[in-house]
């Protein structure tokens, strides 16, 4: 039986693929408990000496991941409360960064707001075709700014600001691969896991220096972010509280029943 809180898995195979897994009821959204929980098994996994990468998915063949749980932010009553609640996204996108070990993002299906965020944060992204991706946040009254040097950083400005302001449209799987979310986009999820598991294979047997030596190559000049993603996480935190904001998620909510 799923549990209706939401789980996050970790198994490490002999051969070194460390897979992590998360589940929630809510189209795979992360409440800040369990994205507390899948950020601590992405810092785990990256310190396991077994570990030679890392795979992250989500369970299910629909969302990989709706993003923050619209009914927890509701519940935001200060701006401390939410500069903590926003810092959750900032945590785990800090935790794939400073990882040594490379991140494979298995998207199955629709990214919205931080779902964008986490795909953004791996370091190679294979998707299916059903994977199109949207940052909903301004429709809701906050921004994407957190995530927004993650999913910059991959896409560049001018893409960011197409997601951005077409706060309401899906755009592409195939949209997100020609702009460098993802690397490589599949018809069907058996064959994107065909690919993952190839590619996971084939990165556990290269030497264990020179994927710890890439990895740096391919943050560098993000040395910062530590500090700036919670700076970010503050703007949304003190946004929230908002009147607007508030009625927006209560009309967002109300839609849904």
């Amino acid at each position: 039986m799923l549990n209706p809180n939401g789980t996050v898995t970790l198994n490490i195979n002999e051969a070194g693929i460390a897979t992590i897994s998360f589940y929630h009821p809510a189209q795979n959204s992360l409440p800040a408990a369990l994205l507390n929980e899948l950020t601590a098994q992405i810092e785990i996994a990256g310190n396991e000496a077994r570990t030679r990468v890392i795979v992250l998915k989500s369970e299910g063949d629909r969302t990989f991941c709706a993003g923050a749980s619209f009914d927890e932010i509701l519940q935001i009553k200060d701006k401390e409360a939410g500069a903590i609640f926003f810092s959750g996204f900032a945590r785990a996108i800090n935790a794939c960064r400073k990882s040594s070990k490379i991140i494979i993002a298995r998207i199955q299906g629709k990214a919205v707001g931080g779902g964008v965020g986490l795909a953004a944060a791996a370091d190679y992204c294979l998707a299916t075709e059903a994977a199109s991706i949207k940052l909903s946040e301004l429709a809701i009254g906050i921004g994407p700014f957190v995530i927004s040097p993650a999913v910059t950083r991959k896409v560049g400005l001018p893409a960011f600001s197409q997601l951005t302001i077409r706060a309401s449209d899906f755009q592409s799987a195939q949209w997100a691969k020609d702009k460098g979310l993802y690397n490589e986009v599949y018809a069907d999820i058996s064959s994107l896991d065909a690919a993952v598991d190839t590619l996971a294979e084939k990165l556990a047997s290269y030497h264990p220096e020179a994927l710890a030596g890439l990895k740096q190559i391919l943050w560098e000049g993000t040395e910062d972010w530590d500090r700036l993603l919670h700076e970010r996480a503050a703007i949304s935190g003190e946004l929230v509280l908002s009147e607007f904001t508030q009625h927006a998620l209560q009309s967002f909510l109300s839609a849904k029943k």
